[in-house]
């Protein structure tokens, strides 16, 4: 159920923007793209990123986030200080603890944008197919290749062009993985799911 269905606002004379919150693992590359996110549809959405470290801890982070915004709500009586959506964003590796991270994010409503082997597949996904097993390294080589300059930094407004067909390899990746029962394995990515909320919550006030 929408947000705008359970709960009362508080009456306001200019339709609140989705707020979201997106709390990353890294500290360069996923916050910067999210940042780039957040500059070209700002007039559309309020996207609040946050870093957060290993897995468990970036959901641990999240919840205390989410739990505070809740607090902040019901201290102010505005139901807009809440996160419409909560989303965790981390790589696979060799991180321990994942399953509990996993687990603490579906008890608290936390949605999870995970790539195998890492963040940067999902910006290779916007100029090739992959299906293969690949490391990181050979992720981060390819992305050079295609995006001369490319160190850290993955640019959004470079990528978003190509949005379409990243998201349809992206897709077709789940689905492959579905039909042999190895979802979350290598390569796969999730930051699809969390791209097209973004793009859909920008068209449709909630």
């Amino acid at each position: 159920m929408k947000r705008s269905d359970a709960l009362r606002r508080r009456p306001a004379r200019i339709q609140p923007k989705p707020r979201f919150l997106v709390v990353c693992e890294g500290t360069v590359t996923e916050p910067c793209y999210f940042q780039d996110v957040r500059h070209i549809e700002r007039s559309l959405i309020e996207l609040q990123i946050e870093p957060g470290g290993t897995p468990k801890t970036v959901v641990k982070r999240a919840v205390s986030l989410k739990n505070q915004a809740n607090r902040d709500a019901i201290k102010q009586k505005d139901d807009n200080l809440k996160y419409d959506e909560v989303w965790c964003v981390f790589d696979i590796d060799e991180h321990p603890l994942v399953p509990e991270a996993k687990q603490q994010a579906r008890a608290n409503d936390i949605k999870l944008a995970i790539s195998n082997p890492c963040f940067e597949l999902w910006a290779l996904l916007h100029f090739q197919d992959q299906s293969a097993h690949i490391d990181r390294a050979k992720v981060q080589h390819l992305c050079k290749s295609h995006m001369p300059g490319y160190e850290k930094r993955l640019s959004y407004e470079i990528l978003r062009p190509k949005y379409p067909e990243a998201h349809q390899r992206a897709e077709g990746l789940e689905k492959w993985h579905v039909s042999r029962g190895t979802v979350g394995s290598n390569p796969s990515t999730m930051v699809h799911r969390l791209v097209e909320r973004i793009m859909k919550a920008r068209q449709t006030p909630y």
